[in-house]
């Protein structure tokens, strides 16, 4: 595990061979932190090596857990998680992730070959950063998750990831980001012209075999890899 850097959020950096040629920076959900899917870069098993920066977002109190302190992206107020949303907390989040990006560029990493992965929570701020991002990023993977402050995108999407690919993959039995609020967000970027690759499962809010099979399929694709 490679070391990490004293300005960006304390984060697992796990690189799965000499000389990464990509970076994938990956959010955990509400409550779990970086440890959470570590695992992933062994299950992935990509034929090149790469990077994987697991953060762990900072402790604050959640209103919905009756204040209780945990790692969060962001406060979230109410059951219905698109009511009173915490715009400051996803703007500090998005600032946090762009610093982490940053500094896989400045180890060598081309914008285009560092990619944004997250799962709920993680999911809705690596959608919110990297469609506002101003550099071409490599794609966008958000799991269980939903498009926060949905209202904002059209004013503040940033042209330069108008055609990036995004991978949404959602359990049609997930009672905590219910499968319709995963699904109208997709359909809305669908609607601004993104270029979204929708997947769904019989699972609630979880991660599945048969979806790690298809993020290997489309990070493959999108790293041009060829298995072999």
């Amino acid at each position: 595990m490679a070391q990490m850097m004293d300005d960006v959020l304390p984060h697992i950096a796990l690189e799965t061979g000499e000389s990464p040629g990509a970076s994938i920076i990956w959010l955990h959900g509400l409550g779990a932190d970086g440890e959470d899917f570590v695992s992933i870069a062994h299950e992935l098993d990509l034929q090149m090596a790469v990077r994987y920066i697991f953060p762990h977002a900072p402790k604050q109190p959640v209103t919905i857990n009756g204040g209780l302190v945990m790692r969060a992206w962001y406060d979230i107020a109410a059951a219905s998680i698109v009511a009173q949303q915490d715009a400051q907390g996803i703007r500090a989040s998005q600032a946090a992730i762009e610093a982490l990006i940053t500094q896989e560029v400045q180890r060598g990493i081309a914008p285009r070959r560092i990619f944004l992965a997250g799962f709920s929570q993680g999911g809705a701020i690596a959608l919110h950063t990297g469609l506002r991002h101003a550099a071409r990023l490599g794609g966008i993977l958000a799991l269980s998750t939903y498009l926060p402050l949905a209202e904002t995108l059209s004013d503040e999407a940033d042209v330069a990831n108008r055609n990036t690919a995004i991978f949404m993959a959602h359990g049609r039995n997930d009672r905590v980001v219910p499968y319709e609020r995963g699904r109208v967000s997709a359909e809305e970027m669908i609607k601004q012209n993104y270029e979204v690759e929708w997947h769904e499962y019989a699972m609630p809010h979880s991660v599945c075999a048969e979806e790690v099979c298809d993020i290997r399929t489309w990070l493959e694709r999108q790293l041009n890899i060829e298995r072999v």
